[in-house]
């Protein structure tokens, strides 16, 4: 099921409470296009939330790339609004909310610049993707500024979230290769 607002924005909702692909008509013509890929306004009459973005981050990555699984706890957590606006990437996230039925499974959305999808993670989520194109520019806007202590990371390999990354040589940080383990982990979410 999804939701449109004046035909510029449509909102699909995932089995995740709160997790949502958003995607924004794109209009072309002989000169190239143009898209709305944000409106608080609508945002807020779609969705419910009056969440406010105070941070927007933008990140230039090679093909191979994996950088995740990561996410701020409280009173610094974060929701996202993730986007790629050159390449293509496949975002992963997985929920962190102890008393949802989901808890600790992960979900994934192939996001690039020719589909427009946009995914909206709410607080709760480890997030991370995989860099499928290189120079791909990954842009996303946080509800809360970054704040090193309360920043916390899983494996993106993790056993227990089995996501298929589809990935031969994955290319990761040396912060993400010692990231803790989900059954290491005691979920500061609910």
């Amino acid at each position: 099921m999804y939701f449109f607002l004046d035909n510029i924005m449509a909102i699909h909702p995932t089995k995740f409470k709160g997790l949502l692909v958003i995607e924004a008509q794109r209009f072309t013509d002989e000169r190239g296009s143009f898209q709305e890929v944000f409106s608080e306004a609508k945002f807020r009459v779609l969705t419910g939330l009056n969440i406010s973005f105070v941070q927007d981050n933008e990140s230039v990555s090679v093909k191979d790339v994996i950088r995740g699984m990561h996410f701020q706890v409280p009173p610094k957590g974060q929701a996202k609004l993730v986007r790629v606006s050159r390449g293509r990437v496949l975002d992963v996230v997985v929920d962190l909310r102890r008393n949802e039925p989901t808890f600790g499974q992960h979900y994934n959305q192939v996001l690039s610049a020719e589909n427009g999808l946009q995914l909206f993670i709410p607080e709760g989520f480890a997030h991370g993707f995989h860099v499928m194109e290189d120079n791909t520019i990954f842009s996303y806007k946080c509800s809360n500024y970054y704040d090193p202590s309360c920043e916390q990371s899983l494996r993106w390999n993790d056993p227990d979230f089995n996501i298929q990354w589809d990935c031969r040589n994955p290319i990761v940080s040396e912060r993400d290769t010692k990231a803790s383990s989900f059954a290491d982990f005691t979920s500061p979410f609910f």
